[in-house]
This record gives structure tokens, sequence and C-alpha cells, in this order.
């Protein structure tokens, strides 16, 4: 009789057991709306880290699990980068976080914040293009909700075997180029542009396809390419950035339309300037870190001298100019986006430009400890 009542009560333990987790399956509604989210960074990168994760995170939560994300890093929905923007216009992934000249010539008037010595601050140049996009360049993203737009810091010069010190070291240097106007100026710089998605650099060093490559700090540690291009040429600070390119994190615009009007708005609460400007703030800040990483590894730098820079900027001027034949070309005012870009670019820069200052002094740290062979 003692063993049967031991029996017995320990079944309706277990029958406690399974009906607090029916009642707490319950509890939690299954997703109504699931989000493919694809993106060519690894997982462990810090776009991941500081966008991606937090953000579906940030969805599931305030739309009370009504909708979840599914995260396809790496390309791991399949396709190719370059193929995101039409995949999101399509509706094949619902959400892509991708760069705009992957796409060369697909979005012209963006293409003002990537051409050379343009902006100085990634958060400042982000909110200046968010505004841009808004007033002059909607017509650019058909078929897309656009969730945000904004610019990594200043990009850098990575090669393998040779520094490039002067224009004339360009000479003869195969290097990947991100975007139609960075190809313009690597040309104008006397190298040879090659164009290919950032997830082929470092093999494509490793084999000597190309000599190296122009990208910020945190995508050489990111994809590793400060492994197999060692050696580091960096503008000084004061100086504006050598090339920038325009980050776009967008929805299929179908898709969007097709929630309710709550869900939308959670969307809307997690999207616009704001996420574009922390976005742009999360690349100043990342700098240092990952060119310490490089600097760890026993890599060599150098820091271009500004008569040097001088250089550069008038070698690069064709590129602006031809930037803006090539939108008279299209029917559009060239002058005048160039203009206003300069404008929003001046007005976001102004309240930053000390915070600015602090952070090239951080993140500029002095050198040359090895010559460059």
């Amino acid at each position: 009789m003692k063993f049967n009542t031991v029996i017995y009560a320990a079944a309706l333990a277990v029958t406690g057991l399974c009906s607090s987790a029916i009642a707490q399956a319950t509890a939690q509604p299954k997703a109504e709306v699931t989000l493919y989210f694809q993106h060519y960074w690894p997982q462990t990168s810090l776009t991941v880290k500081e966008l991606v994760t937090p953000w579906c995170e940030k969805v599931s939560s305030e739309s009370q699990g009504r909708m979840k994300c599914v995260t396809l890093p790496a390309m791991s929905g399949g396709g190719t980068p370059a193929q995101l923007v039409d995949r999101v216009k399509e509706g094949v992934d619902d959400l892509v976080l991708t760069v705009l000249g992957y796409t060369p010539g697909r979005f012209p008037r963006m293409e003002v914040f990537e051409l050379p010595f343009m902006t100085r601050n990634a958060e400042a140049a982000s909110k200046a293009a968010w505004e841009f996009m808004n007033k002059h360049a909607m017509q650019e993203f058909t078929g897309m909700k656009v969730l945000g737009m904004w610019v990594h810091d200043e990009g850098q010069i990575h090669t393998k075997d040779k520094a490039i010190r002067t224009l004339e070291d360009f000479k003869g240097m195969k290097m990947r180029a991100p975007s139609r106007e960075t190809a313009k100026l690597l040309q104008a710089l006397g190298g040879q542009a090659v164009g290919m998605p950032i997830t082929g650099v470092t093999e494509a060093i490793t084999k000597g396809t190309i000599d190296g490559t122009m990208v910020p700090w945190d995508a050489a540690t990111s994809f590793r390419i400060h492994e197999a291009a060692n050696i580091h040429t960096e503008t000084p600070e004061g100086s504006p950035a050598l090339y920038t390119i325009s980050l776009m994190f967008a929805m299929n615009e179908k898709k969007y339309n097709s929630l309710s009007p709550e869900l939308k708005a959670v969307i809307d609460r997690n999207s616009g300037a704001q996420l574009s400007a922390r976005m742009g703030k999360m690349w100043d800040d990342s700098a240092a870190p990952a060119r310490a990483k490089a600097k760890a590894a026993g890599n060599q730098f150098y820091t271009l001298p500004a008569p040097e820079v001088a250089r550069w900027v008038e070698a690069a001027k064709p590129v602006q100019a031809g930037w803006m034949i090539d939108m008279h070309k299209r029917g559009i005012d060239g002058r005048l986006m160039f203009d206003e870009a300069k404008a929003m670019l001046a007005k976001y820069e102004a309240p930053t430009s000390s915070k600015a200052a602090t952070k090239a002094k951080a993140t500029k740290v002095s050198t040359p400890a090895k010559k460059a062979p």
C-alpha cells in the first residue's frame, strides 16, 4: 500500500509538471510573423553583436513574441552579397544588411557620400546620409522599406608585400575596391581596381590575386584581412577620410505593409535616424580596438604626411567632377546634390568636431615601429 501511495504521488507530481509546462507554452504565443534576415557578416562580427542580435531581440520583445527573426549570417541563406538588394526587393529575404556599392550604379545619388575625402566621422556622416536619402534619393529604393542608412569610419589601405607611401607606390598595384567610386579613386591614384565582395578579400590577398584592399579597421579584423595584409597605410588625424561607403538595413516593402499597425510600430521604433546615427557611432568606436589587433599581430603601420595627403586630394578631384557629370547624364543636378550633402555633413559635424578629434587622437596610435618594405 505504501509503495502504491508513493507511485501515485509521483504520478501526480509529473502530471503537475507537465501541466505547468503546457501552461507556460500556451502563455508564450507562437510568432505570427517570421522575418528571414540575411547578411554577409560573420556571426562573430561587431555588426552582428551591435545590430543584428539586439535588433531581433528587441523586435521580438516589443511585439510580445508576435514577431521573430531567423538570422542568416555569412550569406547562409543562399546567393551572394551582390544579390541582396534584389533578394529583399523580391521578397526572397525579408530583411537584409548590405553595402550599396555591391550593386554599382543602382543608388547613384547616395554615391555622393562615397566620394573621396568627403566625410570626417561616421556618426555625423550617417546622420547626413539618412537625411539626404529621405530628401533626395527615396526613388532609388522602390520595393524596399529602408530601416537604416549609415556609413563606416574612414577607410584605410592594407597591403601584403609593399607599403603605400606616395602616389607613385600605387603603380602596378591590384587593389580591391569596395564600390564604384572607390574604384575610380584607386584608378585616379594610379592603382588597378578589382571589384569583389569583402568575403573573398583575405583569400584573394593570400593567393596573390590582389595586392591589397581599402577597408575600415573593424572590417579588416572581422574578415581577418589583417592576417593576410600586414602593412597598413593610414591618413593622419584631422584629415578627411580617404573614402567611406554607405550601408543599408532594409526590409521587403510588401512584408512591412502586410504587418498590423501594432507590428509596424515596433519596426518603426527600432529604425530610422536614431538607428542610423548609432550605427555610425559604432563604426567610429570600433576603429581603435580593431587597429589594436593588427598592432598586437606585429603588423607594420605608416601614416601619410600632410603634404602627401594634399597630393592625393588633388589627384582625386576628377572623381568628384566625374560623379557630377554622371549625374547630369542621368538628368540629376549633381552640383546641387554635392552641395546639399556637404551642407548636411557640415551641419552634423559641427557639434561633434571636438569629439571626433578626441577619437582620432585615441585611434591614431603613434607607430612606425618597423619600416615597411
